[in-house]
């Protein structure tokens, strides 16, 4: 059953059907020589530092030293790959202080929706609107690391690939001497697509980044299954309809091969993935507002594509069978109308029953944006106790 609604769902959104070969779009390449891979990147390990560069200070953070950070990292396919994180250090900071790993939200495609570049933006619709509860971390004495989780292709869907870049990005800002993270504890949070990433990288973590003084990882708001929400979106008209585009589109960047959609869309399908392959949130969903996939592809087959279907379900962390051993705080919507609840619920009790300390809230907002507002405070206070050695609760 779940098999079939799998097959489905991904030839739906990507309309699995013969057609003459065409290539995927990726993102114009970042001007700034820093984010370049250098020629020797197969050399070092994951999370290897490859360079570091003092930024300048920013207005929004006041006090707080930035540092830019660019390390070797894996994609989903296990290449080496360099990618970047940000540092904020708090004015306050001492040796061994907390380190917080925050996965903003990118929903974006281009270069420039890296958070690294975003903190520098003078464009108002891609400011860092998290800024004051992160600015209340570093009143603490807690660093912030805000990864680029997307990757350098701006991979956007491809949530184990941000979690790896996650864990990674917190190797690489613990290896930079001047940062006094070496013994620092670590905990990570994220909400939607950063939710995502930190959900990934506290599942990952037990194989992936072992060494890691992981305290403690906060997730809201987070797609656990991209079959079914697939599933959901199905035939119908949708004002977010660009997000799913979107990321049909990076997970075409990170799995060329296995999932070439890019052959079977028409010309508006097209035009629309030309228009948006350096978007970041607002172009895109303008761009797929009130849109379906019967808009885009050039037509609708139920075949069941196997690669396809791999690649849905490698991203999906439903369905991905490592456990996190840090203790976990997850909260959603009641009725959250772009998240399916039902994967949330389901891998929640699935950690329950091995065994995590596992804290679930669920609020009554009226979106899922909101929530993440309204969710922050208890996530953050919850991470607090764990810097502070609290034994984490659980209500599983």
């Amino acid at each position: 059953m779940l098999r079939s609604g799998i097959a489905i769902a991904a030839a739906v959104l990507f309309a699995i059907s013969p057609s003459a070969a065409a290539q995927p779009i990726y993102p114009a390449p970042d001007p700034d020589p820093f984010y370049a891979a250098p020629a020797d990147l197969d050399r070092a390990a994951p999370g290897e530092v490859l360079a570091v560069r003092p930024m300048a200070g920013l207005l929004t953070f006041p006090g707080a030293t930035v540092t830019m950070i660019k390390f070797r990292s894996s994609n989903s396919a296990g290449r080496p790959i360099a990618a970047t994180t940000t540092v904020l250090t708090p004015p306050n900071h001492a040796a061994g202080g907390p380190l917080l790993s925050y996965q903003h939200i990118i929903n974006g495609l281009g270069t420039q929706c890296a958070v690294s570049r975003v903190l520098y933006t003078n464009d108002p619709n891609l400011m860092v609107r998290e800024a004051p509860a992160l600015n209340a971390v570093l009143l603490r004495g807690w660093s912030v690391a805000l990864p680029d989780h997307l990757g350098p292709t701006s991979a956007y869907g491809a949530a184990k690939l941000g979690g790896m870049i996650t864990l990674d990005g917190i190797r690489a800002a613990r290896r930079v001497a001047e940062l006094g993270l070496a013994n620092s504890p670590v905990a990570m949070l994220g909400y939607s697509g950063g939710g995502m990433a930190t959900a990934w990288a506290a599942a990952l973590a037990p194989a992936y980044a072992p060494e890691l003084p992981l305290v403690g990882a906060a997730a809201g708001g987070v797609p656990m299954n991209l079959v079914t929400m697939i599933d959901g979106l199905g035939y119908t008209r949708h004002a977010a309809f660009g997000l799913a585009f979107a990321a049909a589109i990076g997970l075409e960047r990170e799995y060329p091969a296995q999932l070439p959609i890019s052959d079977h869309l028409n010309s508006f399908g097209m035009a629309v993935r030309d228009r948006i392959a350096n978007s970041c949130t607002n172009d895109i969903l303008l761009a797929g507002a009130g849109r379906s996939v019967m808009d885009v592809a050039t037509s609708v087959s139920l075949a069941n594509d196997e690669s396809a279907l791999g690649v849905l379900e490698e991203n999906s962390l439903e369905l991905y069978d490592g456990i996190p051993t840090t203790p976990i705080f997850q909260w959603r919507a009641v009725h959250d109308g772009l998240v399916p609840v039902a994967s949330v619920d389901s891998t929640i009790r699935r950690y329950c029953a091995a065994g995590v300390r596992l804290q679930y809230e669920m609020l009554p907002s009226p979106d899922h944006l909101s929530t993440a507002v309204l969710g922050v405070p208890s996530a953050l206070g919850w991470l607090d106790d764990r810097f502070h050695g609290v034994p984490a609760p659980s209500n599983c």
